[in-house]
């Protein structure tokens, strides 16, 4: 039996939202992975600290990001986070959804 919380409920969404910079513009990546994938992508998930507190942002114009996945309709993670903050796990998840969708404004 599949684990209430893992990658086998009917639908699976990751959005990444960057916003912030010089000129203020959001931009939007939503990932919807396949059945066969979300195995996969779920291991990227849960890879990211999401219970660990941020360290301070620091920088003026700097990218601000929001991180969330989704279940169903349920969001079950979430985080913000600043520029320099994007690193690790939490690079590999972001360029993951960046590569499978393209960037909308909004």
């Amino acid at each position: 039996m599949p684990r209430p919380d893992g990658p086998d409920d009917a639908s699976f969404v990751v959005i990444v939202v960057r916003s912030g910079g010089i000129a203020g513009l959001s931009k939007r990546w939503r990932a919807e992975p396949d059945p066969d994938s979300r195995p996969r992508w779920w291991e990227l998930v849960e890879r990211c600290p999401w219970d660990a507190p941020p360290p301070p942002a620091s920088g003026a114009d700097r990218y601000q990001w929001r991180i969330e996945v989704q279940r169903g309709d349920s969001t079950v993670h979430q985080a913000r986070l600043g520029d320099g903050q994007i690193a690790g796990p939490w690079r590999t998840l972001v360029d993951e959804v960046r590569q499978a969708a393209p960037a909308a404004r909004g």
